[in-house]
């Protein structure tokens, strides 16, 4: 029901328009208001009043004339399903934010280190694995060299954060790969760049994932995970709940990730001091210790140890080093100030990387533990059940449990920086403009659930195997790096006049370019034939992509802005109503033609002779009822081979050949029945029409709905 205020004033001897600007109202007729004005006359002249009607919804409210602002209340559908589903909706995610609430979104150090850093900081757990599942193939005698492979993974993340902390100030906005390269080395670049990180964000979130499943497995309690096809299940469930944390904001994921990261990094911090201190203080165990396998199940040697060996041992260890650029493609994510917190977060990132990764790999060095062969337990979770004995037993399913959740919400970091990398895409016309918008709580929907599916499906086609998915794994993202830290040196040389230190920021990235470039290439080298090719030539083919995508946008800009006539050009219109008979929806639609145009031509196709006779006695009784002038016509298209829609494409075709000045509108009737379902019951010729008018061009396509109550539409 409308909101109506009435206000009596003193309206004697006023005409109309007189009251209303007394009043302060303007005309009663102007549709831009979302109130209206009428006037209530009285027996009496003194007896007159002005009444306001306002909407009984506040869906809109009016800010300044000409200018109206939407609610939350205009979000809710009326009734029906799409109800049921938007409040399950808003249970999940929460309720919407506006635009205004986006300064409170973004997220402080330690907000941001759990959310931006999980992927580089839960890699400890596979990584030191991964390294040494390569030495294994030499035998257990090759494993002592993980100490100086280790070592130069550490020097490595010491050389990339080093460089990533010259892009934060330089690109205070966001110096993600994408963007330094593209402004420094050209476009074609920064999409390498772009395709690269895309791809690892990706395989990022399965590997997480897949691992974190992996160690969980590792229990004892856990171990029916090992069945076929069950672990790849849970993995996807995993993959769904984080899909729907991240709906609801960055900030509330934030708040909901930080106490396990955290969790892992006190409990993997509190290992590493047990395990030295026993190692070292108590039982004096030397530095490499005699390595022997779970159950000293035998091991045979496959290969010799070579510089190709080692090489590949390094490419599977640098596995460790990705989500390192996450926190400089995030600047924007932080509260200010943007660069100094992201910088300060990065540091400390690099330093909780550095000494985790570390100290398990030296305590699995003294402890000689090697990976197992068959697959039953990851060399983390030996590690484990090696120091936490005794009394400490019950921190052991504790760790497992703080490496299932560091490693599944690692995904978390390709949940920040793959929709927002997506997202810059669209800005640029590279991606679809979709991935652009925000959903109800600030995020980046449609690249969160894009990036969900893509990870589920590696997932599933890779039976959630970790050692199959992490030979995909740190191409793409040591492409990025060197892209971007070349970029660097570019941006640094330009500025070579402006910036005092510029010789050293230059230096310092450009050691990060070669250094990276090197990585690149081997393991690009190592892992072509078990995996990495499949990277190699994605890239180029999303690039492809990339650059058809913003190819088309182009042609659709330029087809927008051009040929624009200086003034408004004289339209003759010609209406072309198809209508199935005399009812009351045709009759409506002919008289809305009608009311535009006096060159009005209604089109039935009659599958048989009565039909054709119904529709032209009907037509009878109908047509004396118009005007003499008007130019409203009957057509009749016999079918005998009872297709309704070609013969009526055919005929409009046709008219539009035969009168190309006239703009030519199809109105289509419609009745519309009160439930989804009920659209079953109806043959939808007018939504097959509509389809197939769509891709002809010059014709506009209109409806006439004709909404049938509730009861009217369960008696059709």
């Amino acid at each position: 029901m409308d909101q109506k205020e009435t206000r009596v004033l003193n309206t004697t001897g006023k005409n109309e328009q007189e009251m209303l600007e007394t009043a302060g109202l303007i005309d009663e007729d102007d549709p831009a208001r979302i109130a209206r004005t009428e006037i209530i006359r009285g027996k009496y002249p003194s007896h007159e009043r002005i009444r306001t009607v306002r909407p009984s919804k506040k869906a809109l409210l009016s800010v300044s004339p000409g200018l109206l602002t939407a609610t939350d209340e205009m979000l809710a559908p009326p009734r029906g399903g799409s109800r049921v589903f938007y409040y399950v909706k808003r249970a999940l995610i929460g309720a919407p934010l506006a635009n205004s609430q986006a300064e409170h979104e973004r997220l402080t150090k330690v907000k941001a280190l759990a959310v931006l850093s999980s992927d580089a900081i839960s890699s400890v757990a596979y990584a030191t694995e991964a390294c040494m599942g390569v030495l294994l193939f030499a035998g257990l005698t090759s494993l002592h060299l993980i100490l100086p492979i280790s070592i130069a993974i550490i020097a490595l993340l010491a050389i990339v954060a080093l460089s990533y902390s010259q892009t934060i100030p330089a690109y205070p906005n966001g110096g993600g790969s994408y963007i330094v390269a593209k402004d420094n080395l050209g476009v074609k670049a920064g999409l390498i760049a772009a395709a690269s990180l895309l791809i690892d964000y990706v395989l990022t979130v399965s590997v997480s994932v897949a691992s974190g499943v992996q160690n969980l497995a590792s229990i004892p309690v856990f171990h029916f995970l090992n069945a076929p096809h069950l672990e790849a299940l849970v993995d996807v469930a995993l993959v769904v709940v984080i899909t729907v944390v991240n709906l609801r904001g960055v900030r509330e994921s934030g708040s909901i990730f930080a106490i396990p990261t955290y969790f892992f990094i006190v409990s993997a911090v509190f290992m590493i001091i047990v395990g030295v201190f026993d190692a070292f203080v108590i039982h004096h165990q030397p530095l490499i210790g005699t390595f022997h396998t779970l159950n000293n199940q035998a091991v045979k040697a496959t290969e010799s140890i070579s510089l190709f060996l080692v090489l590949r041992a390094f490419a599977s260890g640098c596995s460790a080093m990705t989500g390192v650029e996450a926190i400089s493609n995030g600047v924007p994510a932080f509260k200010k100030p943007e660069a100094r917190n992201a910088r300060t977060t990065l540091m400390w990132m690099a330093i909780i990387l550095g000494f985790l990764f570390g100290g398990i790999t030296l305590l699995t060095l003294t402890n000689g533990i090697a990976p197992d062969p068959s697959g039953t337990q990851t060399v983390i979770a030996q590690l484990a059940s090696h120091i936490f004995r005794g009394p400490l037993a019950f921190m052991f399913p504790v760790f497992q449990l703080g490496i299932l959740l560091i490693l599944t919400l690692a995904a978390n970091t390709s949940y920040a920086d793959f929709p927002r990398l997506a997202s810059l895409l669209a800005r640029d016309n590279f991606l679809p403009h979709q991935f652009a918008f925000r959903g109800d709580r600030l995020a980046f929907s449609i690249g969160i659930v894009f990036l969900a599916i893509m990870a589920s499906t590696l997932l599933l086609v890779f039976d959630g195997s970790v050692d199959h998915l992490i030979d995909l794994y740190a191409v793409g993202v040591f492409m990025s790096f060197t892209l971007s830290q070349s970029g660097m040196v570019l941006h640094w040389w330009r500025l070579r006049d402006q910036q005092k230190n510029w010789l050293r920021s230059a230096i310092i990235n450009g050691t990060g370019a070669l250094t990276t470039a090197l990585v690149a290439i081997v393991i690009a080298y190592t892992k072509f034939l078990s995996g990495a090719w499949i990277v190699v030539v994605l890239i180029p083919l999303l690039v492809l992509m990339f650059i058809g995508i913003h190819a088309h946008y182009k042609r659709v800009e330029q087809e927008r802005t051009t040929n624009i006539p200086a003034k408004p050009a004289d339209i003759k219109h010609l209406f072309i109503v198809p209508i199935a008979g005399m009812d009351r929806v045709s009759v409506q639609s002919l008289s809305y033609a009608r009311s535009i145009s006096d060159n009005v031509i209604a089109v039935h196709v009659a599958i048989d002779a009565d039909d054709e006779q119904r529709v032209r006695e009907a037509w009878k009784q109908w047509r004396p009822n118009i005007g003499a002038s008007e130019k409203t016509e009957l057509v009749v298209i016999e079918s005998p081979y009872r297709s309704l829609t070609r013969p009526l494409l055919a005929y409009i075709d046709t008219v539009h050949e035969l009168y190309p000045d006239y703009t030519l509108t199809v109105l289509l009737p419609e009745f519309i029945v009160a439930h989804l379902w009920e659209h079953i019951l109806h043959n939808q010729t007018a939504l097959t029409l509509k389809a197939a008018l769509l891709f002809r061009p010059g014709i506009v396509v209109t409806s006439v709905p004709q909404h049938l109550p509730t009861r009217m539409a369960r008696a059709v």
